[in-house]
């Protein structure tokens, strides 16, 4: 192909699907109308006179377009189901019948193969590519009966033909499917990475920033009360605040460009010391984990102690490893703190469905007036 041909069918901006589409469905046009006129050829070498030649020219043309518009309507409701082309396919039926009254009359009967090949090939790869059921079937059928004119056996020959060409056509266009399915499949699996990296973003923002901004309103409210009463710490809590500012806007600049790894040592360390600063007495005791459970638990510490700072009034929280079990206790109950959710449909259900895809499962629930969230690193459902 030229390279203005490739400019006007804009080749080299098109993507590797659109080229395939263009490519198949392009040789399915051309090639109908290549078989129709190396059929009308053979047609035109049994006419005698000037006028003969002229009309078999004049009726090639007509089957011609009438063939390409089917094969385009077809091929359209492959991929977008409709109404068959009823315009189409009575056209196309019109110039069956003069055809075939030609080869029965105007044709003598040792001649009769050529025009039976033009009219029977139209007829398959017109309807060939239909996916109702009846339509291929009555291509094959027209094209046996039509082949059949130009001798006894020759019907067998119309009909093994017809049924190359009807199945040449409907596997292109089955492939064709197979390629536009497989890239919106691929399309699919693009969207869903940019949702999953969405809602991890999300989780992040909302355990990074949600702890720091617990913590400052804790922080905040103390330095109030200390300040109402004369109290010269109340200075100090206001410092606190503003380092407490200045790690969480570091946080999250780390997160916008996802760097921030988690780390259970730095998430056990901040959890200590957010607790501390609140009035609240923590007491942790993770050693002996098995690998690969680092992360989980630093997420489930992570929500565990925005909770507490948010939602309880707890005076002591401890977190603790022991055989396969991460438990964290707070012993300021709330209606809200039982729930595990956060008002935005964020917190423990979120931490339990990740739990739960690493094999483990995620349990909370009031025991005996402490809150109590467990994360069972081997399913107990599964390890029965």
């Amino acid at each position: 192909m030229s390279l203005s041909a490739k400019s006007l069918l804009g080749w080299s901006g098109r993507t590797n699907v659109q080229r395939i589409d263009l490519y198949t469905r392009w040789s399915l046009r051309g090639l109908v109308l290549l078989l129709i006129v190396l059929g009308a050829l053979s047609a035109l070498s049994t006419v005698t006179t000037p006028v003969a030649f002229a009309v078999v020219v004049l009726y090639v043309v007509a089957l011609a377009l009438v063939v390409d518009r089917c094969v385009v309507a077809f091929m359209t409701l492959w991929f977008e189901p409709g109404p068959l082309p009823w315009r189409w396919l009575g056209a196309l039926a019109a110039l069956l019948v003069p055809g075939i009254a030609w080869i029965w009359w105007g044709v003598e009967p040792d001649e009769r193969f050529a025009t039976s090949y033009l009219l029977s090939a139209a007829v398959s790869w017109a309807l060939g590519g239909s996916r109702v059921r009846w339509v291929p079937w009555t291509a094959i059928a027209l094209a046996a009966a039509i082949c059949g004119i130009s001798g006894s056996w020759m019907w067998i020959y119309g009909a093994a033909v017809s049924a190359f060409f009807v199945f040449s056509v409907q596997s292109s266009l089955w492939v064709l499917g197979v390629v536009h399915e497989l890239d919106r499949a691929r399309a699919a699996q693009a969207d869903l990475a940019v949702a999953e990296e969405r809602l991890r973003f999300s989780r992040d923002v909302h355990d990074v920033m949600g702890r720091h901004l617990s913590t400052i309103a804790v922080q905040a409210e103390l330095a109030a009360t200390l300040a109402e009463r004369g109290d010269g710490r109340a200075a100090d809590r206001i410092r606190e605040v503003r380092s407490t500012a200045h790690e969480a806007l570091r946080e999250a600049r780390a997160l916008a460009r996802g760097y921030r790894p988690v780390d259970l040592d730095q998430e056990l360390e901040g959890a200590r010391a957010l607790l501390a600063s609140a009035g609240i007495v923590a007491e942790t005791d993770v050693a002996d984990l098995p690998a690969g459970w680092a992360e989980p638990i630093a997420r489930v510490v992570r929500e565990g102690v925005t909770n507490v700072l948010r939602h309880s009034r707890a005076s002591r929280v401890s977190i603790s490893h022991d055989d396969g079990v991460v438990t964290l206790v707070n012993d300021g109950v709330t209606a809200r703190a039982t729930t595990g959710e956060d008002p935005d449909g964020s917190g423990l259900r979120t931490l339990a469905a990740d739990a739960a895809a690493c094999g483990g499962r995620l349990t909370w629930g009031v025991e005996d007036a402490d809150f109590v969230v467990r994360l069972h690193l081997v399913d107990p459902e599964e390890a029965r």
